[in-house]
């Protein structure tokens, strides 16, 4: 799922910090692959998590528990369906198994 900052979110961003940082560290098992999206300069404008679940109730859930949800400065949250088949992360190319 991604989720984009809002408008003058840094401030938000930085008194969470710690409070997500935590929640994050309790779920890590239930995390693919989480991190701040940056745009060309290196800036934070959003968040990425790849949770390890095929049911999206559990993946609402866990984004729902997030000290950054909660603090609301995400203007948009975009939940996308995510199939790995290849790379790295799946050991290879997954129709070759």
């Amino acid at each position: 799922m991604r989720c984009l900052d809002g408008p003058g979110s840094d401030a938000a961003r930085q008194k969470h910090l710690q409070s997500h940082l935590d929640y994050v560290d309790s779920i890590i098992d239930e995390i693919l692959v989480a991190g701040p999206i940056l745009d060309e300069a290196g800036e934070k404008i959003g968040s990425l998590y790849i949770f390890a679940t095929d049911d999206i109730n559990r993946a609402r859930a866990l984004l729902g528990a997030d000290p950054y949800f909660r603090a609301g400065f995400w203007d948009s949250v975009r939940w996308h369906p995510f199939n790995p088949v290849a790379g790295t992360w799946v050991g290879g190319a997954a129709w070759k198994d």
